[in-house]
């Protein structure tokens, strides 16, 4: 399975009608954060496959409008609170093909606004989705295949500053369920000399700024948990 990994960044090469033609063996998008709607929006409009996202420390709370009654103002009844057509997997465990994807939001806390947690938030998120693994585990025979996240774990592609800090929950998720792969964003990459991608047991992390792809094995079939 061919997934497309995206984060952060707004790039040309497939903010473009050539994506259709360059990824069109892509089976699914996933999206790490920081990213406008519109980008997503045109993503999955044009691969025409399911796209699944979480939402970064830079992403807007949803908003929803009304049609203004006054003529003099702009009528700005169309404006949607989320990319449509997209799934946010924030907290939760979707199946797409067999494959089972979570998601986690958010960086580290370090200003007022939304998608921001301390580390014991975190960590009380993580505590939350696993429950929602066990029914997985039960009908499976695995957790999860691919958790999705914004920020990336303690120690592994993170940052030296506060902002950019990894979290350490992600490692006990890591230990405990055992994804093939944790995708995250929020690190930028600009040095091709800096790690993308890093073993941490049986997962493997990688870095998906700007954007990635992924072959994956058929679900289940290097002998998950």
């Amino acid at each position: 399975m061919k997934i497309l990994a995206i984060s952060d960044e707004v790039v040309p090469q497939l903010y473009n009608s050539n994506i259709e033609t360059r990824y069109a063996d892509v089976d699914l998008v996933l999206s790490c954060g920081d990213l406008p709607p519109y980008y997503l929006e045109f993503i999955v409009t044009v691969l025409n496959v399911p796209l699944y996202y979480v939402k970064g420390n830079h992403d807007h709370e949803p908003r929803v409008y009304t049609e203004s009654k006054d003529l003099l103002l702009p009528d700005i009844s169309k404006a949607l609170p989320c990319p449509g057509g997209c799934v946010n997997v924030d907290g939760r465990v979707v199946e797409h093909k067999g494959l089972l994807i979570a998601g986690l939001e958010g960086s580290m806390r370090y200003k007022p606004g939304p998608y921001q947690y301390t580390q014991n938030e975190m960590m009380h998120k993580v505590a939350r989705l696993g429950t929602k693994l066990f029914l997985r585990r039960i009908l499976k025979g695995r957790w999860v295949d691919i958790l999705i996240t914004h920020a990336a774990p303690f120690e592994i592609h993170d940052g030296k500053d506060h902002c950019h800090t990894g979290f350490r929950a992600f490692l006990g998720f890591m230990r405990r369920y055992k994804p093939q792969y944790l995708i995250h964003g929020h690190s930028h990459v600009y040095d091709r000399r800096q790690p993308r991608t890093t073993r941490y047991g049986e997962t493997l992390v990688v870095n998906a700024h700007p954007y990635r792809i992924i072959e994956i094995d058929d679900p289940g079939s290097a002998g998950r948990r």
